[in-house]
């Protein structure tokens, strides 16, 4: 080869980084048919406790262990992001799951059931390497709009997974919700060790110093502390909704089954509209205004669920607007506070991911208990209250956010 051939090859532009939409779509249902797995216990809580013979005081944990096991992937499993090839590492927790799954459904004690669904959340996380896995391969100009259409199918699989998870223990019972996600695990391992590119990240860090560089960046990343902080009260507000609703749905108030309750979530499913749409948003550099607006419609959401208790036709309709409207307004926040942490650094986006997934699944956990002893204690008025203030704060905290 001559100089000059070997110059012009070398002063050549690189290929720009991109990703096609079929991809973008494997992404996304990967992302929501694992996410899925995190969500099952929630409405088969009651047949498995008395299935395995849970004592009512131990049956919380049937959901409490699978959100134990994910944030603890999140915090020590999500990293590896940022040193393991993401390809293997996807496939061994996709793998990983449909072991727990499998384990789940032919647990024979309380014991038993609760260490898979611990390792049900711990490989759940392989969610949380896909997204960032996708941030890298999407161009700059783009990147919000992939990660937008990859939550988006995080958030159905999300929503879908208690309705499908009733209607399926109707049919037949617990046991197979457990199976058939087990079976689709080992679906989803074989198309996506064909379709998942080799990423090998660059970084160079022993595990030890992978999880310390983690403080590090909790304590000197302001993006990151503030993203974090709306997403968790946002979060938290989204929990709150969620634990609530099915309560007061199954009240004397509306009285509804298992069943309509279950079709109340699926519509919730509607909000996952909001992800491409903030992703699109964020790509043209309108996070600001659309985080106010996300903050805005998640106080209003609340408002007009707030006035949604009394039981009335017009009340179930204005809780479904309200559920729908909620949904948007955190998914919304959730895309712009990914699309901002990844454009900080490359190198850094599996530890940065895991960090704000942590912080505001924490959020969210609050959310939760928070909404269960509101509802005891003051029914849906005053859990209604303490929804409303989540984004209040949220709202408050960002606008005292620097202009620049």
């Amino acid at each position: 080869m001559s100089a000059t051939a070997a110059a012009r090859r070398e002063s050549a532009p690189l290929p720009e980084k991109t990703i096609s939409p079929l991809m973008t779509f494997m992404f996304a249902a990967a992302c929501g048919l694992v996410a899925a797995n995190i969500y099952y216990g929630q409405p088969l809580a009651g047949p498995i406790s008395q299935s395995l013979g849970f004592s009512p005081a131990a049956t919380g944990l049937i959901v409490t262990l699978t959100q134990i096991g994910y944030g603890l992937g999140l915090l020590l499993i999500v990293p590896l992001g940022d040193l393991l090839e993401n390809r293997k590492l996807v496939l061994m927790l996709v793998a990983l799951a449909a072991l727990a799954l499998v384990g789940a459904a032919f647990a024979w004690s309380p014991s038993l059931f609760l260490l898979a669904s611990l390792c049900i959340g711990l490989a759940s996380v392989s969610v949380q390497v896909l997204v960032p896995f996708a941030a890298h391969m999407a161009p700059d100009a783009s990147r919000g709009a992939v990660v937008g259409n990859v939550m988006s199918g995080l958030l159905c699989g999300i929503m879908l997974a208690r309705p499908a998870a009733s209607f399926l223990s109707e049919l037949f019972s617990w046991h197979a919700v457990y199976l058939i996600s087990a079976g689709i695990m080992i679906g989803l391992i074989v198309i996506l060790r064909i379709v998942l590119p080799t990423r090998v990240p660059h970084t160079r860090l022993r595990y030890t110093q992978l999880l310390s560089s983690m403080g590090h960046l909790a304590l000197h990343t302001p993006v990151l502390q503030r993203r974090a902080l709306y997403q968790a009260c946002m979060f938290g507000s989204f929990s709150l909704f969620w634990t609530t609703t099915p309560l007061l749905l199954a009240s004397p108030a509306f009285g509804l089954t298992q069943n309509g309750i279950a079709l109340f979530a699926l519509a919730g499913a509607a909000g996952a509209i909001a992800s491409p749409i903030a992703g699109r948003v964020a790509d043209r550099g309108w996070t600001k205004l659309a985080t106010a607006f996300a903050m805005t419609l998640a106080i209003l959401a609340f408002l007009i669920g707030h006035l949604s208790g009394g039981g009335s036709l017009l009340a179930l309709i204005m809780l479904t607007i309200s559920g729908i409207m909620l949904d948007f307004g955190v998914q919304t926040n959730l895309v712009l506070g990914q699309r901002a942490i990844f454009a900080l650094s490359a190198e850094h986006r599996s530890r940065l991911n895991g960090l704000y997934m942590a912080t505001f699944f924490a959020g969210g956990a609050i959310g939760s208990a928070l909404g269960g002893w509101a509802y005891a204690t003051g029914g849906w008025s005053l859990a209604s209250w303490f929804g409303i203030a989540f984004p209040v704060i949220a709202l408050l905290a960002f606008l005292t956010e620097p202009r620049d």
